[in-house]
């Protein structure tokens, strides 16, 4: 099933993140999600963003895919059928005035183009995954390098937390959280999503 039905997204689920953001610590998992609007298949073209609405930030994150509807009990490697790298873009400034209101982020993550995505590869299963950082790329340079064994909320507590609370199902995606070492795009950036040393997905910035 090529569809993409929920997003959901991870938020703080690395201490080093949390802290470069003067955030708190969470104690359990805390999700957002992004409309279907934001999804886009990073595949060499160009991705339009808003660009006069403050700064763009890149948080690069380990994506999976569900395969089948969640049953209770259901470990993950039942579950996830596929994986790919991502990119959450987040309007920061937009994002830290929501914050002071209290809220919700919606404005700052689900803008069109917000959840960029390489192509989905095979899940290798849980162990194997962690033996492979994924990485992002911006004009050559590493900027971000993250391992999903330095989670705070694993794989196995994040799908059961979001099928529990609220429902998960074939076609609906993950952003499971993004490492430490976040940052703005320019205009005309290129961007490369990394896995295992093999780019999945690279796209070019333009702020529209």
């Amino acid at each position: 099933m090529n569809e993409i039905r929920n997003i959901y997204c991870v938020g703080r689920n690395y201490v080093a993140h949390a802290k470069e953001l003067n955030n708190e610590v969470p104690t359990s998992p805390f999700l957002f999600s992004k409309p279907t609007h934001a999804y886009m298949e990073a595949n060499d073209q160009e991705i339009y963003l808003p660009g006069n609405r403050g700064s763009v930030h890149f948080e690069t994150e380990l994506v999976i895919k569900i395969g089948r509807q969640h049953e209770v009990g259901m470990k993950v490697d039942e579950v996830i059928e596929s994986m790919g790298i991502g990119i959450d873009f987040t309007l920061r400034e937009v994002q830290s005035e929501l914050k002071k209101k209290g809220q919700p982020w919606l404005l700052a993550k689900g803008f069109p183009n917000s959840a960029i995505v390489s192509e989905f590869v095979v899940f290798p299963g849980i162990e194997e995954i962690k033996k492979v950082d994924f990485m992002l790329i911006k004009n050559g340079e590493k900027v971000q390098q993250g391992n999903i064994k330095n989670m705070i909320f694993d794989l196995q507590t994040i799908v059961d937390f979001t099928a529990l609370h609220f429902g998960l199902g074939e076609g609906d995606i993950i952003f499971t959280g993004t490492p430490e070492g976040v940052g703005p795009v320019l205009d005309g950036d290129h961007l490369s999503l990394v896995w295992d040393n093999k780019v999945l997905g690279e796209c070019y910035i333009k702020l529209a």
